[in-house]
């Protein structure tokens, strides 16, 4: 019976193939257990794709050369509650979410093994839903190897049910959409080299550790560079938008560089921030309120009220941080 399903998905790509679509684009469409993909004639030689039911995975060619397309676009929508996105290559992309709702009981939703920029677009006025499994060794629900910069006017609600709701190993920024990370066993976002919202909202409820976590990616850190080329600073910004953060297990945001506010709405306690968490012991460390006696260990992580752990721990009360050795 496999066997018949893998054939008929098959022949639902190539009849997908032979439809008229716009070049340099790929088409996905979940229908429960089964998906259909179309793929640009222009492209078929440089994109492979594998399908089995609702599990899709693409693989772009892993040399580019000056005959090769460009950017590719593909465009996912649809609804599975056991399927998944699989994408790897060496092509700039731009991934539409378009009424998109997918579950996968095994990995993450999406999984964009591709280390160059991918412009992850939610299409404007549509509701789009990522959920993952529990208890894998995956980074997120939504995972991501290259920059992220989520765009678009469309609303996206992540579930991040054995990791990060959102995880990029480089930058993410964010112009526009509504994000709402809804739940995460670990950090609602976590990125390596900047995080940048200039507009959107984002909602990041019950994080069992921190909102936002924005770590270094290289030894050497370059700070901040002017447009944020090549950037790897560990560096927070927000210049618009609203963030709203609650609920959270950690801290609001944790950056192993700088964090700045020059714009926007900052719905959520501000005080709660950790900056310089590359450095060891925090060079800025916050509780919650200046007059609230709390204690860290040397990781930056907020240890239980009452908790008697051993070793040199951080304390910060009414505005005053020292280490303490038990």
């Amino acid at each position: 019976m496999r066997r018949l399903q893998i054939t008929i998905f098959a022949l639902l790509i190539s009849i997908g193939s032979a439809m008229a679509i716009d070049n340099n684009t790929v088409e996905i469409t979940y229908n429960g257990e089964n998906a259909v993909v179309n793929v640009a004639d222009n492209i078929s030689s440089y994109v492979s794709v594998e399908v089995d039911r609702s599990f899709v995975k693409v693989i772009q060619a892993e040399t580019v050369t000056e005959s090769a397309p460009g950017e590719i676009y593909y465009i996912l929508s649809g609804s599975s509650d056991n399927g998944s996105f699989y994408l790897s290559g060496s092509y700039k992309c731009s991934v539409t979410l378009n009424g998109l709702t997918l579950t996968n009981p095994s990995g993450p939703a999406i999984d964009i093994q591709n280390g160059k920029r991918v412009n992850l677009r939610l299409e404007n006025e549509t509701t789009n839903s990522l959920t993952d499994g529990a208890g894998g060794d995956w980074k997120g629900c939504f995972v991501c190897k290259g920059h992220t910069e989520f765009k678009g006017k469309g609303t996206l609600t992540v579930n991040g049910k054995t990791a990060h709701g959102i995880w990029s190993k480089e930058y993410i920024e964010i112009k526009n959409c509504t994000i709402n990370v809804e739940s995460a066993l670990k950090d609602g976002i976590n990125c390596n080299q900047y995080f940048l919202m200039e507009s959107g909202t984002v909602n990041i409820i019950g994080p069992s550790d921190d909102g936002v976590q924005v770590s270094l990616k290289d030894e050497t850190p370059t700070g901040e560079t002017t447009g944020h080329e090549d950037e790897d600073s560990g560096n927070f910004y927000m210049t618009g938008g609203t963030l709203k953060i609650t609920g959270h297990g950690g801290v609001c945001i944790k950056a192993d560089g700088s964090i700045s506010y020059t714009g926007g709405t900052q719905d959520f306690n501000t005080s709660d921030i950790i900056e310089n968490a590359a450095t060891g012991i925090r060079s800025a460390l916050k509780a919650q309120g200046d007059d609230i006696k709390a204690a860290y260990d040397l990781s930056g992580r907020r240890l239980q009220e009452g908790s008697q752990q051993k070793g040199i721990v951080i304390v910060k009360e009414r505005g005053t941080t020292k280490k303490v050795i038990r």
